[in-house]
């Protein structure tokens, strides 16, 4: 039988450290506000003709590939998870390509939003399984905070998101012991507007995007704070037990938990639910805030360089976001 697994794992975050006291010049807010609600301390900003999504993420992809052990050039396929593309069109996935070299190669671009990266994960794994690629590079990176209204109206999303890039390098291996041991995916497309932003859209009179929508707020994300967060505490829970389930183990067995990185309460609230400790958890989003599909390779990478995980451990990664999406990846490392 052939399994994947991960190999190589990377990440790239802005120079630029936002505090939560530096937000209070553009909007009425504090520190304590912003940590009590969210948990968060700081993110990073891209700097404007330094950092692009594609850069961000090459140099995340760099660092996976080194720790792999392997050359670019061995790289058969490039899955890329973001919502916020360099361009409209074509995705940041060839712009990537490009960077690395790597013409001539497959590239997948997917929008899962905070589930992308466990999205992507498990689109190589699938194509790993059937043996159609041995070597797949898997990124998520977002640039979001040239997209959020930093002004007072739009604090309760402007103080949550930040930018960062991570990159997993997820290979071919016959061993049964460690591997990916599966992968869960699920969506319900009935609760998109409840955290989405709506322009610019193919489906509009005129051109795709006009002054009545940027003045209208069209192009900022509207979110349901508790619409999100009474389904992300439910699906977290689900999935996760999903993901133990079909492969025999219990919450106790989990060596750590790495959750999207959404809010300290959710995550709070999804370790108490299933009794794991803090320190079976991983939690950066003090450091980062929330980078959405860049969020988990991001604090499993950190984790790694941490020692928090080892090889024999059991790890699960969860996410939940827009969509509504959830997913989850249970990995014997």
């Amino acid at each position: 039988m052939t399994y994947s697994t991960i190999t190589g794992l990377g990440f790239y975050v802005p120079d630029n450290i936002v505090t939560n006291n530096d937000l209070t010049q553009y909007m009425d807010t504090s520190d304590a506000w912003i940590r009590e609600r969210t948990g968060i301390q700081q993110r990073r900003y891209f700097t404007y003709g330094k950092d692009t999504n594609a850069s961000m993420a090459t140099a995340a992809s760099r660092m996976a590939i080194e720790r792999a052990g392997i050359e670019a050039s061995s790289i058969d396929l490039i899955v890329y998870a973001t919502i916020t593309p360099d361009y409209f069109f074509p995705g940041s996935a060839f712009l990537m390509q490009r960077e690395l070299g790597l013409d001539g190669i497959g590239v997948i671009d997917i929008r899962n939003q905070c589930s992308g990266f466990v999205y992507a994960l498990s689109i190589a794994d699938q194509f790993i399984r059937t043996g159609m690629y041995k070597n797949v590079l898997i990124v998520g990176s977002e640039i979001q905070s040239s997209w959020i209204n930093k002004s007072t109206e739009g604090r309760n999303v402007a103080v949550i998101f930040g930018d960062g890039a991570g990159a997993a390098v997820v290979q071919a291996t016959n061993d049964p012991e460690h591997r990916v041991l599966s992968t869960h995916l699920h969506a319900d497309g009935r609760y998109a507007e409840e955290l989405y932003v709506k322009d610019p859209g193919s489906s509009r009179p005129g051109r795709a995007v006009t002054k009545e929508m940027l003045d209208e707020g069209g192009i900022d994300v509207i979110m349901n704070g508790n619409a999100v967060f009474k389904h992300a505490v439910v699906r977290f829970s689900e999935v996760i037990h999903e993901s133990l389930q079909a492969n025999g183990y219990s919450a106790s067995d989990i060596s750590l938990l790495v959750p999207h990185q959404a809010n300290i309460r959710i995550s709070d609230y999804v370790r108490q639910q299933m009794n794991l400790p803090e320190e079976k958890v991983m939690s950066n989003i003090h450091l980062y805030g929330n980078t959405t599909a860049a969020s988990i390779p991001i604090a499993l990478t950190e984790a790694w360089e941490q020692g928090r995980v080892k090889q024999g451990d059991l790890v699960c990664l969860a996410a939940f976001g827009s969509g509504f999406t959830w997913a989850s990846a249970l990995i014997k490392w």
